[in-house]
């Protein structure tokens, strides 16, 4: 486990859920708007140019509804361009998993379900992935998933 102090992400979002596949079709919508309308450009005060999905403000668990916030970490929220959104995750102590593989035949979702599966004590305050350097080569990427865990 690894304590992650707290951070401010500014992105783009949508609310979905696990249930009825309904996150396989919302999640892969908000990366392609994220590319599509050029998002990352529009991000100000950037620290580096990593990309994080977080999962955030959860109705209970990974069976409810929650946020996914696609976007970059940022020196403060000061400044929000229109259509963004700006939020602040809390410090929190973290399990780390990390998906290798091809992005593009679900290597981070085949990491999410060994993830569902473990007996890890969740917060479910946050929880994301960090998309490096490592993955950039989305045939053989590595992605860092962090699990807020008690």
């Amino acid at each position: 486990m690894t304590q992650k102090p707290s951070f401010h992400i500014i992105g783009i979002s949508v609310r979905t859920t696990n249930q009825d596949q309904q996150a396989s079709s919302d999640i892969p919508a908000l990366w392609n708007k994220f590319f599509g309308e050029g998002i990352l450009a529009k991000i100000p005060n950037k620290v580096s140019s990593n990309l994080y999905s977080i999962y955030t403000d959860y109705e209970k668990d990974h069976t409810a509804p929650y946020t996914t916030i696609l976007g970059c970490e940022v020196e403060n929220l000061n400044e929000i361009p229109e259509g963004l959104i700006g939020k602040t995750i809390p410090e929190g102590n973290y399990e780390i998993f990390t998906a290798k593989g091809n992005l593009m035949q679900g290597a981070v979702y085949n990491e999410w379900t060994k993830i569902w599966n473990a007996a890890i004590e969740r917060t479910f305050v946050a929880d994301f992935e960090l998309y490096d350097a490592k993955s950039h080569d989305p045939e053989n990427a590595e992605v860092d998933i962090f699990i807020g865990a008690r």
